[in-house]
């Protein structure tokens, strides 16, 4: 039998075989869902599908096999793009298509590649050298794409089917034009660096200068033979890559700058060119203030029509901001009340219009109100979809749909909500503005996980008016095949609610579990912001309930600063992520232990990754009275180390805020332990420390930094580097063996 360590490896956590990257809509033949998928759950080479919404029949639209796979070098930016989106197979892992959705583009391999929704006949198009991100005018009729630090166009004279001809249209040297920079991509979910019009005349096209940017490397010390890769990383209190946007004529390749206050406004969060005007979301350096800009893409001046701000951060909310069909502006944001949580809000011009405690999480579309086959009423103001988690079960995510009509009663609804606990997620049918408005609906495509399962169902549903007696409108559902493999364990988690603070945790115990005798105990956070661990989902403890298989009690836990409970939970780790999340998860263990007298308290054990592992090397030097050992995988050791836009968020600069530093890191400017507690000569806590030599996102030197200062104070220790391993650990060796090897420390650790 597999043992789950290898299954979770080889299925890269359980994604492959699961259907993502929707896109459904209406073309030219009637509806139409595009998707990637890979062919099975161990599969781990994507390829891209389409599915008939009418008949609920689905066909393999392009192999990515055929056509060579990743076989090859992928270019530098692609590289990174996967990093940064934590992307875990290979193939057709992106694509984009045109407004009628009659041709997709995409790339293997930095080779270009077009195909012909309807017939399904494959291009190979010249480029200028490894493409990346390549995007199709919503014509159809071009394709822009990012070669070589520039942006370049493919004219596709004679269709999807056939080789064109490409051309530059903005190249510097120096500066890259057409890409998200490394901020853009990681920190601000802004993946993409240019956006056409939706006339396919002109793009608003990034230039992204990171010249005065400091150039760290990273090197392979297994390999010295091989040169050092140069990586531009902004770290806190530094310089970040200047950005400015630019109009360019696609023809002409003449070209005008927006023009906005860089000198206050330095972050180009988003960008918005579709069914509004061409719309920027501005920050400046301390975060505290978001503004809305549109811009005149003639002239390059720029309009002011939103703006608000917050004492400590301003978040940027997935969808926000973007126009309703009436004109007016939507947006997310917080507002904070005595003695309560506050509650993310949706925003119609600055007024907020969903109900207070409903936690807005992403807007997902707004449109015209529509009946079920598509026809617009006009006397209605429209539709915006959002997902949600309610005020009273962060743990949940829902879809709602807010109703903008002032004469309805009851404007928000949801499906979702009335079924049991779970994450769900839905993504619209998107329409083609050269499409009459009473055309057919779009279809939309549902993706739900709950606690009863370990894979999500994937659904597409589309409505259309028939002409048969009795029946005004006929609606098809029908599912997506997902081709996940079945986990050979079944995850058990006891959803608790813990301490005055309410915090939300799971509680995982052995599979054999007799209900005898004292466990263990390890507790398995992230502990930090923007990611959330305690979620209504089976799939989020497979994990845990293997590591609680093989003796553990596993506790899981969600505290401060993590989403889903509102503004001012998030904002109690401003200048502090060290106090709060410690504080939370030692409150949470002591309330466990109350509820399940089995958790052996003088045998308590934490590992984390990323900001976990931050977490998991700060309990045990902290607080060595509780926790005995600790596995710390690629932690943030010193926060002067760490990007700016994160880092500043919640510390400020450094040389304004060096008390939030200190308070917050691990190893001081000497190299030498901060608040270090002392550890007992009877009893030492035991520390193993991992870190991916080739992660360019939380580098070596915070593992090494810590291991040397950890060395000068004399606190025994484990390091374990992991040569050519990223911040994601995508090798399928590597991330079995991580587990097996925790595991054995942890025995070894806890007696």
């Amino acid at each position: 039998m597999t043992s789950f360590p290898r299954q979770h490896a080889r299925t890269r956590r359980f994604t492959l075989g699961v259907p993502r990257a929707f896109t459904p809509t209406v073309g030219p033949d009637g509806p139409i869902v595009l998707f990637l998928r890979t062919d099975a759950g161990d599969d781990p080479v994507t390829h891209l599908w389409q599915h008939d919404p009418s008949t609920g029949t689905t066909r393999k639209l392009v192999d990515a096999r055929e056509l060579g796979g990743d076989d090859g070098p992928l270019p530098a930016e692609e590289r990174a793009r996967r990093e940064r989106a934590r992307e875990q197979a290979g193939g057709i892992v992106a694509y984009a298509v045109d407004d009628a959705c009659t041709v997709a583009a995409f790339t293997l391999a930095g080779r270009l590649y077009t195909v012909e929704v309807a017939t399904g006949q494959v291009a190979e198009q010249p480029t200028a050298g490894p493409a990346f991100d390549p995007r199709p005018s919503p014509d159809g009729a071009m394709i822009a794409y990012h070669a070589r630090d520039g942006l370049h166009l493919v004219d596709l004279t004679d269709g999807a089917a056939t080789t064109g001809t490409t051309r530059p249209l903005l190249t510097e040297d120096g500066v890259a034009w057409g890409r998200a920079e490394f901020i853009a991509a990681e920190e601000m979910r802004r993946s993409r660096g240019f956006w056409w019009s939706t006339d396919g005349a002109r793009l608003a096209v990034a230039r992204v200068d990171e010249r005065r940017v400091a150039a760290w490397t990273i090197a392979d010390p297994a390999k010295p033979w091989t040169p050092a890769a140069e990586h531009r990383y902004p770290a806190a209190g530094a310089d970040n890559a200047e950005v400015s946007l630019w109009v360019v004529d696609a023809g002409t390749g003449d070209r005008t700058e927006v023009s906005w206050d860089h000198t206050h406004d330095e972050y180009l969060a988003h960008v918005a060119w579709g069914d509004g005007p061409l719309t920027l979301l501005v920050q400046p350096r301390d975060q505290r203030t978001a503004t809305v800009l549109t811009a005149d893409p003639v002239t390059g001046t720029t309009t002011e029509v939103r703006s608000w701000s917050d004492e400590a951060w301003v978040e940027l909310v997935p969808g926000s901001p973007t126009w309703l069909p009436d004109g007016r502006l939507a947006t997310v944001e917080d507002r904070l009340e005595p003695g309560a949580d506050g509650t993310r809000v949706l925003c119609v011009d600055g007024a907020p219009i969903t109900p207070s405690g409903l936690q807005v999480r992403e807007v997902l579309a707004a449109h015209p109100w529509r009946t079920p086959d598509g026809e617009v009423v006009d006397d209605r103001p429209g539709v915006i979809e959002l997902l949600a988690s309610p005020a009273d079960d962060p743990t949940r995510i829902d879809a709602y749909e807010l109703d903008l009509d002032p004469a309805n009663p009851e404007p928000l609804r949801s499906e979702t909500a009335v079924l049991p606990a779970g994450v769900r997620r839905v993504v619209p049918g998107r329409r083609s503005s050269s499409r009459p408005a009473a055309a057919l609906a779009a279809p939309w495509v549902e993706v739900t996980s709950t606690l009863t399962g370990t894979a999500p169902t994937v659904t597409v549903g589309w409505s259309h008016r028939t002409s048969q007696p009795g029946h005004d409108v006929d609606l098809h559902v029908h599912p997506l095949e997902v081709v996940a493999e079945t986990p050979v364990l079944e995850p058990r988690p006891r959803m608790l609610t813990l301490g005055d603070r309410g915090v939300r945790a799971a509680l995982l115990l052995p599979t054999d579990d007799t209900g005898t005798g004292p466990l263990p105990v390890l507790l398995d956070p992230y502990g930090g912001p923007h990611v959330q661990r305690v979620l209504a989902s089976g799939a989020a403890y497979l994990t845990p309930q293997w590591l609680a298989d093989q003796g553990f009690a596993v506790l899981v836990v969600d505290g401060r600063g993590s989403p889903g409970r509102g503004p001012g939970w998030e904002r109690a780790v401003h200048h502090d992520l060290a106090t709060p999340v410690l504080e939370d998860q030692i409150d949470a263990l002591h309330a466990a232990a109350a509820l399940e007298p089995r958790l052996d308290l003088d045998r308590v054990a934490i590992r984390g990754w990323s900001f976990g592992g931050y977490l998991a090397a700060l309990a045990v030097l902290r607080r060595p009275d509780v926790f005995k050992a600790a596995v710390a995988g690629a932690p943030v050791t010193d926060w002067h180390l760490y990007d700016t836009h994160y880092t500043e968020r919640y510390l400020g600069v450094p040389d304004e805020q060096p008390g939030a530093y200190q308070r917050s890191s691990l190893v001081d400017d000497d190299g030498r332990l901060l608040d270090a507690a002392d550890w007992s000569a009877d009893a030492l806590p035991q520390l193993l420390l991992i870190h991916g030599l080739a992660d360019d996102n939380v580098v070596a030197a915070h593992s090494l930094q810590l291991s040397a200062a950890l060395l000068a104070d004399g606190r025994p220790h484990r390091f374990l580097p992991l040569s050519g391993v990223t911040h994601m650990t995508p090798q399928e060796v590597v991330a079995e063996r991580l587990l097996t090897q925790q595991v054995a420390f942890l025995r070894d650790a806890l007696g």
